[in-house]
């Protein structure tokens, strides 16, 4: 496995033991950052887009983003948003009733395209990039996909699992896949890139997490100082790509 921490600078590749986190302790490492206004969204939605674009270089198309109603979602469309600003062709499919107002607010203006499932199914194969954006860490304790989010996953599957089908880049772990014991059922977008934020999240190096989670990039969001005084639930051998913020 390849970790890529951050997504600006040159990195340098090193094999160390890396720490892997339940949840519960990346949410409890966060809430210092949030409570004194740090934008780790914007930092996290940047993160998100650079990996789109490496993603895009290689198969230019359409991009199909999967937003559900968390911060997941918010990092999902902030990156459509600046995808589309750079005149990318970007289509949107909400798999909830609700989404993150101001992000959806920004897609939307910045000339994303808010797609119907029917839509999304009939042109699955079209997309070169689909973002998956529906769950991340705030999911229960059984993550299957419900409803149209896992309607949606099973109409892409056939596509993305073609050799020239889309790539899938997903945003801090594979929808479906559980963040701490790495289970999940079938009805998850294996990923050819995660973006992870903050952490290494256990799910991603656990049970079905190294099958579905693709390369793995940790976004540094300066949580290191709270995560230091946690425990980790395990820690594991990677190939580690360093870079700074």
């Amino acid at each position: 496995m390849t970790v890529d921490a951050g997504t600006r600078q040159v990195p340098q590749t090193q094999t160390r033991r890396m720490p892997a986190y339940t949840a519960a302790a990346v949410r409890a490492a966060e809430e210092p950052l949030l409570a004194a206004g740090e934008p780790l969204m914007e930092r996290a939605a940047e993160a998100v887009a650079d990996a789109a674009r490496e993603l895009l270089g290689e198969r230019p198309g359409p991009v199909l983003v999967l937003a559900g109603r968390g911060n997941n979602g918010g990092d999902a469309l902030y990156a459509a948003a600046q995808l589309a600003a750079e005149g990318r062709d970007v289509d949107l499919l909400l798999t909830s009733d609700g989404a993150h107002s101001e992000a959806l607010g920004a897609a939307r203006r910045a000339g994303v395209t808010c797609r119907g499932f029917d839509a999304v199914k009939a042109g699955a194969s079209e997309y070169r990039l689909v973002i998956d954006g529906i769950l991340g860490i705030g999911t229960s304790a059984n993550p299957a996909l419900r409803g149209i989010a896992r309607a949606a996953i099973a109409a892409l599957l056939p596509a993305t699992s073609a050799e020239d089908g889309p790539r899938v880049l997903a945003v801090d772990l594979p929808s479906g896949l559980h963040p701490d014991i790495g289970t999940a059922d079938d009805t998850v977008l294996a990923a050819d890139v995660t973006v992870t934020m903050g952490a290494l999240k256990a799910g991603l190096v656990t049970g079905r997490g190294p099958e579905l989670a693709g390369r793995i990039r940790l976004v540094d969001l300066g949580l290191a100082p709270a995560l230091a005084r946690l425990q980790p639930a395990l820690e594991v051998p990677v190939e580690l790509t360093v870079t700074g913020r």
